[in-house]
């Protein structure tokens, strides 16, 4: 089996990146083949243009704009689950998450009443989030994201890490952040952190057999 582990965050080896490679150590260790795409990282890319060449038959399926994204797209498009996570920034996903969601979601839909997904081969997905804020806080925006993967890709499975540390030092910043306890802050990421690459690490190993 081949999977796709996606990290939508420029910042490598924290809380994101972190939570998709555990997710990806459960699948390769469970025997799967996984791909790594760091979006940050790749040849320049949009976002959705609207050009509508995925509304046309001989390209059903495809996005036909070509760029960084397409090796994302050809080897989603040929994998057997897909784990993707992104960062919270200013109450979305990151900006490099949505570029990949349009391009993805929008070259399955048809808008045909009668069939509105295109997508015959439908594969499992592991959807992460990582956020300073609560837990719950944007639960209803990563639900209505898992519910538009399960529609068009396959079925999605959320993992949510709320309170994340942003730095290893909070007094090295020339600004006071007040809005945060670092103390609290260190303490969750030791204890709790760990609990939640272990749980995106089961979901992971999970993953080949859904």
């Amino acid at each position: 089996m081949k999977i796709v582990a996606v990290n939508a965050s420029p910042r490598k080896g924290w809380n994101t990146d972190t939570l998709v490679n555990h997710a990806a150590k459960g699948a390769e260790e469970a025997g799967a083949e996984v791909i790594h795409f760091d979006l940050y990282r790749l040849e320049k890319y949009t976002g959705c243009i609207s050009c509508f060449g995925c509304k046309k038959n001989q390209f059903k399926g495809h996005c036909i704009v070509r760029d960084g994204l397409t090796q994302v797209l050809d080897a989603i498009r040929e994998a057997d689950g897909l784990i993707i996570g992104s960062p919270n920034y200013l109450s979305e996903m990151s900006a490099s998450f949505r570029a990949l969601y349009e391009r993805l979601i929008f070259q399955n839909l048809t808008y045909n009443r009668e069939n509105p997904c295109c997508n015959e081969r439908k594969i499992p997905v592991v959807l992460i989030m990582s956020s300073n804020a609560p837990d719950t806080m944007y639960l209803n925006l990563v639900k209505n994201y898992q519910n538009t993967f399960s529609r068009f890709i396959g079925d999605c499975e959320i993992l949510i890490s709320g309170n994340t540390l942003q730095l290893k030092d909070y007094d090295a910043t020339d600004w006071k952040w007040s809005m945060f306890d670092p103390e609290s802050k260190i303490k969750r990421h030791e204890e709790v952190f760990p609990e939640e690459c272990q749980k995106a690490y089961e979901m992971g190993k999970k993953l080949i057999s859904r």
